[in-house]
């Protein structure tokens, strides 16, 4: 579902905590990128929230958790979500596994190989990203492209470079 009004149903900053930990220059640029993209578009709201965007979200990991702190621009907490990563164990994994794949193609296999490998690379993203929107469910109103985005920073918070 998408959120009604994009000026204020919307984030305008993330930040990764200090719990997250710091990876490779490749790491931190991927993140970066991530992050980035995910700010310059997206639609966000969480549910019930009576009061007016945008917001900021601080993303912290605390043991096998995610935990979403969101605020408001000025700095007023607004709620803070706490989502399990198991469920994202499995499609992180197989998402890494044939991204591996696909830059192994890209070097050495045919157009139509490497159009399939990234067919399967673009339908595990989507089901993570369909996960995410499930998880965030009553939570937090996201539409399918910020689940997207939302998901690669998932992954890239899961890569070790």
């Amino acid at each position: 579902m998408a959120c009604q009004d994009s000026d204020t149903a919307r984030l305008i900053d993330v930040e990764l905590d200090e719990s997250v930990g710091r990876g490779t220059p490749d790491v931190e640029h991927e993140r970066a990128v991530a992050i980035f993209d995910l700010v310059e578009e997206n639609s966000f709201r969480p549910v019930g929230d009576s009061g007016e965007g945008p917001y900021k979200l601080k993303l912290s990991l605390v043991e096998a958790r995610l935990v979403f702190a969101i605020s408001r621009e000025n700095g007023e907490a607004v709620v803070t979500h706490i989502l399990s990563l198991t469920p994202f164990r499995r499609i992180v994994k197989d998402y890494f596994l044939i991204c591996e794949s696909y830059y192994d193609a890209i070097r050495s296999a045919t157009p139509s190989q490497i159009e399939a490998i990234d067919m399967g690379r673009r339908g595990l993203h989507n089901e993570g990203s369909q996960t995410l929107m499930d998880r965030l469910k009553d939570k937090i109103d996201v539409d399918f492209d910020t689940a997207r985005r939302l998901f690669t920073l998932v992954c890239v918070l899961h890569w070790r470079g």
